[in-house]
């Protein structure tokens, strides 16, 4: 999660006009296989819109922390990364189970340039208020046409 109080920074990760890319890993019930990455990529339809995954990777196996309580599952369960520019409401949960795949645990790994790496679960890191020099030019508005 992304906390700030910078409302036109919210708004240019929010938009996604601005691209700002969504990292997300993902424990699905079923195994991914590249065929269901292809369907991601190359889009499906939900019910508010085509949606269309930036990439998509099965994951053998993820360094996610451990859920408590344990997600457990009568059937195969398996991992995949998602990259999405949009936020639509639960999209990446939609887009998967559109290619049969529901999802039974989501982590956003990234937005952007911020990444949750390195952070143990109820742990927090405060940046700066700004964006950081490096992201800025990724962050500025685009000139009106």
């Amino acid at each position: 999660m992304l906390l700030t109080d910078d409302g036109q920074l919210q708004a240019r990760i929010a938009n996604p006009q601005h691209k700002m890319r969504k990292h997300y890993l993902c424990q699905v019930s079923g195994t991914p296989t590249e065929a269901h990455a292809t369907q991601l990529l190359s889009g499906v339809l939900l019910n508010d819109g085509p949606a269309r995954a930036v990439a998509a990777t099965p994951t053998p196996s993820a360094t996610a922390h451990p859920r408590v309580p344990v997600v457990t599952h009568p059937h195969a369960m398996g991992w995949i990364e998602v990259i999405i520019t949009e936020g639509r409401n639960r999209q990446v949960r939609r887009m998967l189970a559109a290619v049969g795949l529901p999802v039974l645990r989501l982590i956003r790994t990234q937005i952007g340039p911020w990444r949750l790496e390195g952070l143990a679960p109820g742990e927090s890191r405060s940046l700066q208020l700004h964006a950081p020099q490096s992201t800025r030019a990724t962050l500025r508005p685009r000139p009106r046409r």
